[in-house]
């Protein structure tokens, strides 16, 4: 079908709604003052500004902030409780590489968070804050509430493991002082209970408080984790007794043999085993997850950050340092348990340390120090991600409280009491190795998407992403990214699967609740980016007709009285590009500041309401008709330029009102408890700037006169644009008035002789628009296509047939109509300027006879009169 933009004489359409006539009303008068907008570059990933904080309360110091936080949890229980396990069932080689693919995710990850950490400042919520500001609050929110609930499980787990080690030192068969304590479920639930209590009762106080006593606790666990090393060289042969409680062997005791190369060999290789804590058999995924489990904790000091004196400095120092520490620790503890240990004594006593140890209760007491740092490290953590969720508003008014709970030194009890509740919760699972694979695949998500804004804000080459640390790129984010997700699905398929769905979930649901909030977000940064790479690739040279469509320009005057008119412009684009263009009548001169910047966002507002899926431009210029020249001339970038104008039709009707009812209904959508609180208000205020429209008494200065009306629609000929004309949607009466309607489209040119059938470009895209109206999801179940052509009685069968083979070929299904117009034709005088009104008449009544149920009526204009109304402006104004 050739394309209706490739005729050397390209002509206008009339599509009419109804019968009663449209207006272009007068344009607005735009206020002649308007806002400065000024950004700080520096204060936060996205421009917009950082919630405000006392700086009285940012006393950390990268040691005490960030270092011990992150050394503390990195070891917590797994270097006392665990390495022996994990030794015991992957041997030497294994255990290697576990520690160095858990490090190097960690690594690649802690390279993406100190980039984003030295790029601006950052506020409360670590993490959160940075994921948030990278990616918008969609993404920011959802990661946020798996940083959450990675931070409350892993507090749990290590509850639950200190309560173990409680058990297992002083319990029915405590290695220090046995049956100090009872045994079993009930009572460690019991003892972590309290453990958690204890820590509430520190976070309570606040960070600072937390922050003195982690020098304390990180005194005592290297101290521990000393004796622990110096044993290995200090201690000879010795049996270690087998706890009570594993009942899968017999035997009652391991042994360790000292450093030697016939205990190394035989600790090689893998050799996995039944876990005698839970029962199941092991393999590397599973051993993998309990070990990452320990070294989650370079969270831990970005989780500080709103309590740090300079965090964009603290974060990449201190986690650097602490990852570079805990590394070299927990190969070397590796190594010295394989050299040292019988593998039987390393896979039925995870605590076998304490037993060769020179002073046992060391060991013990750095199991508590470090396990109950950690609980404390990730309670407050999950705490300040709450209260940022809270009081950025994301989730609305079911955090509103979390948000209002906050002491005068700015400590958050009311999201530490949540945390807390949430964490004891967590208690209930009772064992250390169910719990590690969640902690694990929650903090592995966390730290995909940390890597996925990294590498979005590098690949985005946003002008604004100048992070002070350059020992990261694209690359190894990506491949942060890529070794996150496999490992999570490694670790566990299901977890793995159902938490990527629960955090797309809630993407979606924050998306559609759109939260007030505007921080900028990095994926318009990507879509600059691509859309700007592929407009380039659009070679206009290279357009064919198979791929034409229609790419319109809606010249609009007053918005009130236009939204039936954009809706339908907006069903008629088939994916195809819509501008919506309106002229200020004005001269920049007389203004202090361009009055189109506040206009264009309140066109955009109104393209928001509609749901239309549109462009705005707004022109300033001396005239209508010159800023509609700027308009169809500028309009567009490369490839999407518009080949099609809309105007609405010229005539002495008073429009109705038809944006009133459009936000009335709005607001009973919009109105639901999940959305924090709509602001109609603000909705109405952005519509005010709309001019009232006209009526019978208004001053009729800035409405369009008809010889620019008339030199608009030539204008738009003369640039080879397709020309609709729109009558009728200026009505307040809504599309869809009838269950079932039709969509005509008239092959009759009431300008000429109406003895045959037009088929030339004009008809086809007649016809294009209306099949293309028909395939919308709104008019596809509700209308059906009708073609009128006239023709005489002698030639009626061969004009129809001509008319359906062409339909066929188009592939428009519609039901083909002729109209006798052999009484009609002879009221026309072709000679004669204008229509005589007995053939006007005539005319309407034979268009009103076929339009029962008619939607919408299309109709093609060829062959209208050269003179004057195509010579000069001074002709046409003779007219008028």
């Amino acid at each position: 079908m050739p394309s209706p933009s490739d005729s050397t004489s390209v002509t206008p359409l009339l599509i009419d709604n109804g019968y009663e006539n449209a207006d272009q009303s007068d344009a607005s008068e735009v206020p002649d003052h308007g806002a400065l907008l000024f950004y700080k570059l520096s204060r936060s990933l996205s421009g917009s500004p950082v919630r405000e904080v006392n700086r009285n309360t940012r006393q950390l110091s990268t040691f005490f902030g960030v270092l011990i936080p992150c050394v503390l949890s990195m070891f917590s229980s797994i270097l006392f409780l665990r390495m022996g396990l994990i030794a015991g069932q992957c041997g030497l080689l294994l255990t290697l590489l576990l520690i160095t693919i858990a490090y190097v995710i960690i690594m690649l990850t802690v390279l993406s968070i100190s980039a984003i950490s030295t790029n601006g400042a950052i506020s409360g919520g670590g993490p959160y804050f940075m994921i948030s500001r990278a990616l918008g609050p969609e993404f920011g929110g959802a990661i946020g509430v798996m940083f959450f609930l990675a931070n409350v499980f892993a507090s749990g787990s290590y509850c639950i493991a200190l309560s173990e080690s409680l058990v297992a030192d002083f319990g029915p068969s405590g290695s220090i002082i046995p049956s100090a304590i009872p045994g079993g479920y009930w009572y460690k639930l019991i003892y972590s209970t309290s453990i958690l209590l204890i820590g509430l009762m520190v976070c309570l106080i606040g960070a600072k408080m937390f922050a003195r006593a982690s020098f304390f606790i990180f005194i005592i666990v290297f101290a521990s984790i000393l004796t622990g090393i110096v044993s290995f060289f200090v201690v000879k042969h010795r049996k270690v007794a087998i706890p009570a409680d594993n009942n899968s062997t017999n035997i009652s005791f391991g042994l360790y043999h000292w450093m030697n190369s016939h205990t190394l060999s035989a600790n090689l290789y893998h050799n996995y085993s039944v876990d005698y804590t839970t029962g199941n058999m092991n393999s590397f995924p599973i051993v993998f997850a309990i070990f990452f489990n320990g070294v989650t904790g370079i969270m831990a000091g970005a989780n500080m950050s709103g309590d740090l004196r300079n965090p964009s400095r603290s974060i990449p120092v201190g986690t650097l340092l602490s990852v570079a520490i805990t590394f070299s620790i927990y190969v070397l503890v590796s190594l010295l348990i394989c050299m040292s240990c019988d593998r039987f004594l390393l896979q039925n006593n995870y605590g076998f340390l304490q037993g060769i140890n020179v002073w046992p209760p060391a060991i013990a007491i750095g199991i508590f120090s470090a396990t109950f740092s950690a609980s404390l490290s990730c309670l407050i953590g999950a705490s300040r991600i709450l209260f940022a969720l809270a009081e950025d508003l994301v989730f609305g008014v079911i955090l509103r409280p979390i948000s209002a709970g906050v002491s005068d030194s700015g400590n958050p009890y009311a999201a530490v009491l949540f945390s807390w509740a949430v964490i004891q919760l967590i208690l209930f699972i009772g064992e250390l190795n169910e719990v590690a694979p969640i902690v694990s695949i929650f903090f592995l998500l966390s730290y995909c998407a940390t890597n996925l804004a990294c590498m979005a804000l590098d690949v985005a080459s946003a002008p604004n992403f100048r992070p002070t640390f350059r020992y990261f790129s694209w690359y190894t984010s990506l491949l942060g990214v890529l070794s996150t997700l496999v490992m999570m699905f490694l670790i566990s398929p299901a977890y793995a699967a159902v938490s990527i769905v629960v955090c797309l979930l809630m993407i979606i649901a924050i998306h559609y609740r759109e939260p007030p909030i505007s921080w900028g977000s990095i994926s318009q940064a990507l879509i600059f980016h691509q859309v700007r790479k592929y407009l380039l690739l659009l070679d206009t040279r290279k357009d064919h007709i198979k791929f034409w469509r229609p790419q319109i320009l809606l010249l609009v005057a007053n918005a009130r009285s236009a939204c039936h008119l954009i809706s339908f412009a907006n069903d008629i684009k088939k994916s195809g590009l819509l501008v919506i263009g309106n002229v200020v009548v004005g001269d920049l001169d007389d203004f202090v500041i361009d009055p189109v910047h506040k206009l264009c966002n309140t066109w955009l507002s109104l393209v928001d309401i509609l749901k239309v899926k549109a462009f705005v431009e707004v022109t300033l210029s001396k005239s209508i008709r010159h800023g509609a020249h700027q308009l169809m001339r500028l309009s567009g970038i490369g490839g999407m330029k518009p080949n099609t104008v809309v105007l609405g039709f010229h005539d002495d009707c008073l429009p109705t009102d038809t944006l009133s009812g459009t936000l009335d209904s709005n607001r009973t959508r919009s109105s639901n408890w999940f959305h924090t609180a709509p602001d109609n208000s603000n909705k109405d205020t952005e519509m005010s700037g709309f001019p009232n429209l006209r009526t019978e008494f208004s001053d009729p200065e800035h409405r369009i006169r008809l010889p620019d009306y008339v030199l608009i629609v030539r204008d738009a000929i003369k640039m080879n644009k397709n020309v609709i004309l729109a009558r009728g949607f200026q009505q307040s009466r809504p599309l869809h008035r009838f269950n079932h309607s039709y969509i005509d489209v008239w092959l009759v040119n009431f300008f000429i002789s109406m003895s045959e059938v037009i088929l030339d470009t004009t008809s086809l895209l007649s016809l294009q628009l209306a099949c293309i109206l028909k395939m919308t999801p709104k008019w596809k179940k509700r209308s059906s296509l009708r073609v009128y052509f006239a023709a005489h009685s002698s030639n009626y069968a061969s004009l129809e047939a001509n008319l359906r083979e062409l339909l066929i070929q188009l592939r428009i299904p519609g039901a083909i109509i002729r109209v006798d117009i052999d009484e009609l034709q002879a009221s026309y005088d072709q000679d004669s300027l204008l229509f005589n009104a007995d053939y006007a008449r005539r005319a309407n009544q034979v268009i009103r006879q076929h339009s029962v149920n008619t939607e919408v009526s299309v109709f093609i204009f060829r062959g209208l009169p050269t003179t004057p109304l195509m010579t000069s402006p001074t002709s046409i104004n003779s007219i008028y």
